[in-house]
């Protein structure tokens, strides 16, 4: 088991239940599966090929353990309502979860109330009700909770909702607003909008289409929030469109899910894939399968914090296999992430799991029964899961993998981190061997930690581009990059789109129409510097490396 030492550090401080090893959790954890799965599942685990998300591998095999990471909650238009969904959010944070909520329902601010005669607050101030629930909680006294926002463009409310963290305000949520086809045709026809009172349906108010898009690209200049969730496109690929439509997704915005449904992620480590050079496809499709077998077997083995959540998430099934890695299995084969073969080869690897895991969920649906909620959907076969791939950003997974994350190019070459105290730095391997061993290797090696990048040093252009940080790609690239990943992707993807601190909200506008026209099913964008809290910054000073960032 190649572990890194901040591997050791999270999983000990944060994992491993009393008296136990690392080796002894990874056992816990297979424990999902029947007995000719464990010793398969284990060895995945241990050899650092497949991680489920944090839920399972802190709660496996524990009485009352809740292993998803992802929930969706229903807000109603009534107190009762509010605060039975903020109860529920309480139980999943405090079992590990992240969730996320359509604040859509709720009359807006000004509105009547009819049985007391007063005047409506709106989302706003139950949100931040939300807010400060979540600061008070910690989850399974581990981790703070997280959650999603969403509020459609059309609520009339929705101009302070987009201004709702200018300034720092509700460090626990993640918004986005949820847009339709409508928006986009009145955007491009530089048309009046019409906002709409979901109470009953009437318009409130006639603005600007242009004055709503530039309030939202301004504010995600200054601070990164809110987010966008093309909302037609999800439900244009709801696979149980019969159950009725989408409106929010989990916290990191990969997970699309119906009111109540809970979703198990897991992810399949790209780097440890690479033999000698190349991808080892054999090996990929055999962790693949196997993974889509352990994130089933969660649905079976979990238990589910509400009844709601118990009886949707079994009805559909939903499972997340997604993937890590990817810069660094990019390093490996000698491929720049930024180059047209870099995403061609990306989209080959995500081709080949999409297939091998749709592969795996149909022989398990022929073998055990598909979900039972599949005559309210699309599929005309035998299927065990409503959807089966995912794109998730591995926050935790990736360092106990010693991999980058998700499918991110590496943020920098060096950094720092501090994990339970313990305050790590770490320099990128593959730069270390590549720069350490050229003349003068020392030398160049001191401007590596200072900066995170090598673009200044005397190489020469392949190595550059080869290391090319994330900040130091054009943002077109990226949101490309997650266009051809969505391609091959179920529910949605995780990724961020790193922009220079001297980037315009005209920039900002311009990512989020070309994530609209390549089919992205949301887009985040992040100014490097736009946030006080910022937690990776490039660099970690002229400083003697103590760990690397893998091994």
């Amino acid at each position: 088991m190649a572990l890194s030492r901040a591997g050791r550090i999270l999983l000990e401080s944060r994992y491993l239940l009393p008296g136990e090893s690392i080796s002894g959790m990874f056992a816990r954890a297979a424990c999902v599966g029947g007995t000719e799965e464990r010793e398969r599942f284990r060895w995945m685990m241990e050899e650092l090929l497949f991680l489920p998300n944090s839920p399972t591998l802190m709660n496996a095999g524990v009485p009352g353990g809740q292993l998803s990471a992802c929930f969706v909650l229903p807000v109603e238009d009534s107190i009762t309502g509010i605060f039975r969904t903020l109860r529920q959010m309480a139980l999943i944070h405090k079992s590990g979860g992240g969730t996320g909520f359509s604040f859509s329902r709720i009359r807006p601010a000004g509105d009547v109330v009819g049985q007391t005669a007063g005047v409506a607050s709106g989302p706003l101030p139950f949100i931040q009700v939300f807010d400060e629930a979540t600061r008070a909680l910690k989850q399974g006294g581990k981790r703070r909770g997280a959650n999603m926002g969403v509020l459609a463009c059309s609520h009339p409310d929705i101009r302070e909702f987009i201004r709702a963290k200018r300034g720092g305000g509700l460090r626990n949520f993640n918004l986005s607003v949820g847009f339709d086809h409508t928006f986009f045709s009145r955007l491009a026809g530089n048309a009046e909008y019409e906002l709409i009172n979901p109470r009953n349906g009437e318009v409130w108010e006639t603005l600007e289409t242009r004055e709503i898009w530039d309030e939202l690209c301004t504010a995600a200049w200054e601070c990164g929030d809110p987010g966008i969730l093309f909302l037609d496109r999800i439900n244009e690929k709801n696979p149980v469109p019969g159950l009725g439509p989408i409106e929010s997704t989990n916290p990191c915005g990969e997970q699309p899910l119906l009111p109540y449904e809970s979703c198990n992620l897991g992810s399949v480590n790209l780097a440890r894939c690479v033999r000698q050079g190349e991808i080892d496809t054999e090996l990929l499709s055999g962790v693949v399968r196997s993974g889509v077998a352990f994130l089933d077997a969660v649905i079976d083995a979990n238990s589910y914090p509400v009844p709601e959540i118990q009886e949707r998430s079994r009805a559909t099934r939903k499972i997340g296999l997604g993937v890590m890695g990817l810069a660094d299995a990019l390093i490996s084969m000698d491929v720049a992430y930024a180059s047209p073969e870099g995403r061609s080869c990306t989209e080959g690897m995500m081709r080949h799991i999409q297939e091998e895991a749709h592969a795996a969920s149909e022989e398990i649906g022929t073998r055990k029964g598909s979900f039972p909620a599949i005559d309210q959907s699309w599929y005309t076969h035998a299927m065990r899961n409503a959807t089966v791939t995912t794109v998730a950003p591995t926050g935790s997974l990736h360092l106990i993998a010693g991999t980058s994350s998700g499918i991110e190019p590496l943020f920098s070459l060096a950094f720092s981190r501090t994990i339970n105290g313990t305050v790590l730095r770490f320099v990128h391997p593959a730069v270390a061997r590549c720069i350490g061993s050229m003349p003068g290797g020392n030398s160049l090696m001191e401007r590596v930690k200072r900066t995170g990048s090598v673009q200044d040093l005397p190489i020469g252009d392949h190595v550059k581009e080869l290391f090319r940080t994330a900040p130091e790609i054009e943002p077109e690239i990226h949101v490309r990059m997650q266009a051809s990943v969505q391609q091959y992707v179920d529910n949605a993807v995780s990724k961020t789109v790193n922009i220079p601190e001297d980037a315009t909200p005209s920039d900002i506008s311009g990512i989020f129409l070309l994530a609209r026209e390549l089919g992205c099913k949301g887009i985040t964008v992040y100014r490097y510097n736009s946030r006080a809290d910022q937690v990776l910054m490039r660099g970690c000073g002229a400083c003697r490396v103590d760990v690397p960032a893998k091994e």
